[in-house]
């Protein structure tokens, strides 16, 4: 049970995908401007990466690997990835059309974030079983949704403040992202 905790935990705060991997960071700068939208997509990303995670991992065990096509898994896992991505895509049109289309380009492009096919391999390398699979992929979409939503918090005081010219848009951002990442840092020595 600790180890299962462990994991999720560090996929969440410890091995975080986007402040330590850089894995996810066009999502993670592009969408964090507005909170609704950060929030939205993380949802997204915890559903997309959890199943995925999931999907992967038992046709990894079970069809790839036994058939000695392991070789194949990147294909598979991003097929795995889009199918599902087009299912929130929908959920969302239908369901919630101010999110989906404030999320705009930035929902087709869970398919190509490179954190979401990176945990699916991630969890193959690590030989992780299924159940190993999905909480990894849970606490690491967490820690994904916390990332930018605590991003998106940063811009929207950012925005209220008198800055400097040269740091305005991109370079601040990239400074908050950068001093979030070093405090992401401090949950490295975190033991239980």
């Amino acid at each position: 049970m600790k180890g299962l905790i462990l994991i999720m935990i560090g996929g969440a705060l410890i091995n975080n995908v986007v402040l330590n991997q850089f894995l996810g960071i066009c999502s993670f700068l592009g969408v964090s401007k507005q909170m609704k939208a950060s929030a939205s997509l993380g949802v997204a990303v915890i559903f997309v990466m959890t199943i995925s995670s999931a999907v992967a991992s038992l046709l990894y065990d079970f069809v790839l690997k036994p058939l000695g096509l392991d070789f194949m898994k990147t294909i598979v896992f991003i097929l795995v990835i889009a199918a599902l991505v087009q299912i929130v895509e929908m959920f969302l049109k239908k369901t919630s059309p101010a999110v989906y289309t404030s999320l705009g380009i930035y929902l087709p492009l869970i398919t190509t974030n490179c954190a979401v096919l990176g945990v699916a391999l991630t969890n193959v390398q690590n030989e992780y079983n299924f159940v190993e699979s999905v909480l990894a992929g849970f606490g690491t979409a967490v820690g994904f949704t916390l990332a930018i939503v605590l991003l998106a918090s940063i811009r929207s005081r950012i925005r209220e403040e008198d800055l400097p010219k040269p740091l305005r848009g991109a370079p601040i951002v990239l400074i908050s992202a950068a001093l979030m990442s070093i405090a992401f840092m401090g949950f490295s020595g975190l033991s239980f």
